[in-house]
């Protein structure tokens, strides 16, 4: 017989346990902060050496941003991506297969994107991921995007050369996943710097993308900045034929898994070119740059750096945040196939509903950030008679 007194009791334990954990956690930042207080505690008149410094650290902070700027200048995103394209042309079947299905795997198949939707789906409920679902879930898509581009927004503006203004558009292109973890999206740092927080997000990070570091959040972003799934979504829609994305060396998971993705390209490509994946590679580049921020692994100079870099891409691709969304579920439920997650159709609506609060919420909901922030305009260039 179960006794639910002892149940009770061992969950009022175990929530204390944690309550007493938090509270420490929470003294000990405090702690933290006190002392960062302290150090900090200068006047707040500078002396002509201090004025010096802080020249000297603005300047620094500006080589920062101009160095990663190259890293990810849209001019050696559209290189590498020719590039890219031309050496996938050449490798013949086999060598793209490996290359596709190889070592960058674990990338693409990050398991989640967030920090509270694990575990939510019922093994036992979900449906197989066959022809029919599939089906379904292109419906599903057509409904959602349908469903946004009908949300009012703001017309685009065009941006003066503000930095900060920039900086803002830049954050904001981490929204979706923001919003799905309600992250703060009125600064670079995305939580309060606290233990628990902190260690979540390096979890977070490592166990859904495999990064442990600067060095591979750096390689990520760059794979999402010149590759990404609006390469592998070219490869596919270039293939006549299922033939032309399968080799013998792989295995069954693996050869499911091209099949998807080959009919979402086929099915989707006389509407779409690649380059509408273009939201949903730079919105995950946007987060890992804050994420990476948040965690000491590179600098807020860089992190506005690469936010800078992936805001221009954004911009020569897409046009509104409407779009960028879209483009989102679009990129979004291609992976989901891939990775062969019959569970598309929750995501699709936890992201359809994260776009609608970001672009119609109140700000009084810690909602309604891209509606304050309208999509910058094409600049004109040349003269005007």
């Amino acid at each position: 017989m179960v006794d639910l007194d002892e149940i009770r009791k061992r969950a009022q334990a175990a929530t204390e346990k944690a309550a007493e954990s938090l509270q420490k956690s929470i003294e000990e930042s405090n702690k933290h902060i006190e002392q960062m207080r302290k150090k900090l505690n200068v006047s707040t008149e500078p002396d002509d050496a201090a004025q010096g410094g802080t020249a000297q650290s603005a300047a620094d902070a500006q080589q920062q941003v101009e160095l990663l700027g190259k890293m990810f200048s849209p001019e050696m995103i559209q290189q590498t991506v020719d590039q890219k394209v031309a050496e996938a042309a050449a490798l013949g079947v086999d060598g793209l297969m490996r290359q596709m299905f190889g070592e960058d795997m674990g990338i693409i198949s990050a398991a989640l994107e967030t920090l509270d939707m694990e575990d939510e789906e019922d093994a036992s409920e979900e449906r197989e991921l066959d022809l029919a679902l599939e089906q379904e879930l292109y419906a599903l898509l057509d409904q959602k995007m349908a469903q946004l581009e009908a949300l009012p927004e703001t017309e685009p503006v065009t941006y003066p050369k503000n930095p900060p203004q920039w900086r803002h558009f830049g954050i904001l292109l981490s929204g979706m996943i923001s919003k799905l973890n309600n992250h703060d999206l009125d600064g670079m740092d995305v939580e309060l710097h606290t233990p628990v927080m902190e260690q979540q997000i390096v979890s977070l990070v490592r166990r859904s993308w495999g990064i442990n570091g600067r060095s591979e959040l750096l390689d990520t972003i760059r794979y999402l900045s010149q590759e990404g799934y609006e390469l592998r979504y070219q490869i596919y829609c270039d293939a006549d034929t299922v033939e032309q994305v399968l080799d013998e060396s792989m295995d069954k998971e693996d050869r499911e898994s091209a099949c998807r993705g080959w009919r979402f390209a086929q099915h989707y490509k006389a509407r779409y070119v690649p380059r509408f994946m273009t939201g949903w590679d730079v919105g995950r580049a946007a987060m890992l740059t804050r994420w990476g921020y948040f965690l000491g692994w590179i600098t807020e100079g860089e992190a506005e750096g690469v936010l800078w870099e992936l805001s221009q891409r954004a911009v020569e691709s897409l046009h509104s945040w409407r779009e960028f969304s879209s483009s989102y579920l679009f990129g979004g439920l291609m992976w989901k196939l891939l990775c062969g997650d019959s569970a598309a159709e929750s995501y699709l609506g936890y992201l359809t509903d994260a776009a609608i609060d970001l672009l119609t919420g109140k700000a009084e909901d810690n909602e309604g950030q891209w509606k304050e922030c309208p999509w910058p305009g094409a600049r004109k260039i040349g003269f005007q008679g």
